[in-house]
């Protein structure tokens, strides 16, 4: 894979971003004011996009490729 092939959505990088603090994905939907169904959408949206299988792995290779290097616009919602 290689990183110039790999774009994620804002979405799918701002609940990959909350995962990587170590929020599930019920915390995250309460954070971003969505479901909790709407944030695995994003997250196994993610690990298609990243050829991975678990959060752990999506999360180490979106750091790997840079790919979580900004805070999302969210991260001034505080850190529940």
């Amino acid at each position: 894979m290689d990183v110039k092939t790999v774009v994620l959505s804002a979405r799918q990088t701002e609940c990959l971003w909350w995962a990587s603090l170590g929020k599930t994905a019920k915390e995250t939907a309460l954070i971003l004011g969505v479901t909790e169904r709407t944030v695995n959408f994003h997250l196994y949206t993610a690990f298609g996009k990243l050829n991975v299988h678990s959060k752990n792995a999506a999360v180490a290779k979106a750091v790997r490729f840079n790919l979580l290097t900004e805070a999302p616009a969210t991260a001034s919602v505080r850190n529940r």
